[in-house]
């Protein structure tokens, strides 16, 4: 199972990590992976609207770890300048998702034997125009394929597939 959609515009992303919000359960993980400017951190603030976070969401990459009040408490995890698995092991990233918390890995596929096995990967990658975004999510897990229908429902607005002939970045899901 996998999902591609497509956006145009950066709103646009944030829009899916807002509609995605609406599914994430406490303990939930997502891997986010894709190039350096992919839209890894637009969609995590998307996921933060989403989920009620009123804090300006941005990259931890200098601070590897940013924690977010909301719904669902968030923890924004980039592992991008972490040289060895071991760091990553000192980080905890265990701890991080508590209870009553999501956690969210940026370059999570470097640290994916780390990870819980019941997760969602999130690709993005780049398009044509600046804005434009390719977004793949990939369930991993009992807990993703028991929601996979739901989430497809609600990012049906941003298929690549759309009956349009494309995606329908501006609409709200």
């Amino acid at each position: 199972m996998r999902l591609e959609l497509a956006t145009a515009t950066a709103e646009g992303t944030r829009d899916v990590g807002a509609a995605l919000a609406t599914l994430l359960l406490p303990r939930d993980t997502v891997v986010l992976t894709g190039d350096l400017g992919a839209g890894k951190t637009t969609l995590v603030q998307g996921i933060g609207r989403g989920l009620g976070v009123e804090d300006h969401v941005a990259s931890p990459t200098f601070t590897l770890v940013k924690e977010y009040a909301g719904s669902l408490d968030v923890a924004h995890v980039d592992v991008y300048r972490l040289e060895r698995v071991q760091d990553v092991v000192d980080l905890g990233l265990d701890e991080l998702g508590g209870r009553d918390r999501v956690l969210v890995v940026e370059w999570g596929d470097a640290v994916q034997e780390l990870l819980p096995e019941d997760r969602l990967r999130v690709e993005l990658t780049t398009g044509s125009d600046d804005d434009a975004r390719r977004i793949v999510l990939t369930p991993l897990g009992r807990s993703w394929a028991l929601r996979w229908e739901r989430l497809e429902q609600l990012l049906e607005p941003f298929r690549r597939d759309a009956p349009s002939g494309g995606p329908v970045a501006e609409a709200a899901p």
